[in-house]
């Protein structure tokens, strides 16, 4: 039978290895993750449920573990994707560093014992409390998205008597080719500092004595399949350095973001190696390859990590459509409705019958927009088991409380074990801190 969380992880190198191209995959006619068939978690723990593979991770890691090939570079994870204590824990122990974006999340790695020192912190409205606390701790960087900002942090730095390490997020004005809300390196974006502004901002930078320059950040965008935006973002970034070190200011990283996409349905993604392997020969032509390369990755390490899964309460057939009205809903992964996000959605018990209907997967919401997936050809029957695979990313931690619904549990499966790394919220909880007026 499988253990509960009271067992401990096992290490890496004990779990059984397995041939499977996914994780995720049918045995005996049953949806899997790993060795623990997924009918055994809805039963034991309910539906809506967030569904891990730790070996899933293990096999992004390596990914970019194997990329590196013993180059100066640090892979920073873009907790922002997944915040879960297991999976931060989990890349901690692999070697990640951690990108951030606000106070909670770096008190999330703290609590995992991370190293500050290999923390990115990023994100546009950083306040005093979070500058304060993130110099208290010692991280590795503060990625500066305005000239406001830069300011602010000197202030508070001097304050402390400390020297805050820095580098500029650079908008290069480069078009990732992703979804608008999801591409951040276009001039309209609110993220970075416009590039042509950016030399002035640096010479300031370097006159405020509470300040170090130790790199310069880019990141434009997020599910990119294709490594020629990198490429382009890198040429204006060569030429900004070779600037900045004709003024005396010299760089010791280059931060290239994150943004490797994965695959949801028929994408070929760029791999971390290629993207690597070219950044390499384009900063060797510049005499530029003994910096260190910083890479913040977030879907690309958990995206296919994780799936949600659902239970099929009712079928209603119309002239016009036929819903599938299932038991998770756009508080439980709202990238459907916010991106038009496509997640494949499988049977995990399918029965092979070829007499198909096409559905829309919609969820008890009272919202026209609670949808996770629009016409799919499947075979249902009302209380059928469902996963929306690839929702490692940017699920649970998206998730809200929306109709005063508890958010799902999540569940690490480790070979032929599974561990609770977070009950599903009772209904008590979700108002115990509220007050009605005397």
């Amino acid at each position: 039978m499988p253990t509960t969380r009271q067992q401990p992880l096992r290490p890496r190198n004990e779990v059984a290895p397995m041939t499977a191209a996914s994780r995720f995959h049918l045995k005996n006619g049953i949806l899997h993750a790993e060795n623990v068939p997924l009918p055994t978690l809805a039963e034991k723990f309910g539906t809506p449920l967030y569904v891990y593979s730790r070996q899933a991770l293990h096999d992004a890691w390596d990914s970019y573990h194997s990329a590196i090939a013993g180059r100066n570079v640090i892979v920073c994870f873009g907790m922002k994707a997944n915040s879960n204590l297991a999976v931060l824990d989990e890349f901690r122990r692999l070697g990640a560093g951690f990108d951030i974006v606000s106070g909670g999340e770096l008190a999330r790695v703290l609590a995992v014992g991370a190293d500050p020192g290999k923390v990115v912190f990023s994100g546009v409205g950083k306040q005093v409390w979070e500058m304060q606390a993130a110099l208290k701790a010692g991280v590795k960087c503060f990625n500066v998205e305005s000239e406001a900002e830069l300011v602010q942090l000197g202030q508070v730095a001097e304050k402390m008597n400390v020297v805050a390490p820095v580098s500029l997020r650079v908008n290069p004005d480069v078009d990732a080719h992703t979804h608008p809300y999801i591409s951040t390196g276009l001039k309209e974006n609110k993220f970075g500092i416009a590039i042509d502004d950016a030399v002035r901002i640096y010479q300031r930078a370097s006159e405020i004595k509470s300040l170090h320059i130790v790199g310069v950040d880019c990141h434009i965008g997020s599910q990119i399949t294709d490594v020629s935006p990198y490429l382009d973002a890198l040429d204006k970034l060569i030429i900004l350095i070779q600037t900045l070190a004709g003024l005396g200011i010299k760089l010791s990283h280059l931060d290239l973001g994150g943004g490797i996409g994965i695959r949801y349905t028929d994408e070929t993604p760029l791999t971390p190696t290629t993207l690597l392997d070219n950044v390499f020969k384009r900063l060797a032509q510049h005499k530029l390859d003994s910096l260190q390369i910083v890479l913040e990755p977030g879907r690309s390490l958990v995206g296919n990590a994780g799936v949600l899964l659902t239970t099929v309460q009712y079928l209603k057939h119309s002239d016009a459509r036929n819903f599938a009205i299932v038991d998770a809903a756009m508080n439980d992964l709202i990238r459907p409705t916010l991106y038009d996000a496509w997640h494949g959605v499988e049977q995990v018990c399918p029965t092979g019958n070829a007499n198909t209907q096409i559905y829309d997967i919609v969820g008890p919401i009272c919202e026209s927009g609670d949808w996770l997936a629009r016409d799919r050809r499947l075979v249902l029957e009302q209380g059928e088991l469902l996963a929306i695979m690839s929702a490692g990313a940017y699920g649970f931690t998206m998730a809200s409380q929306y109709n005063t619904r508890p958010r799902a549990a999540e569940i690490m499966v480790d070979n032929d074990s599974y561990h609770v790394v977070r009950p599903r919220e009772t209904l008590e909880s979700l108002f115990a801190g509220e007050q009605t007026l005397p």
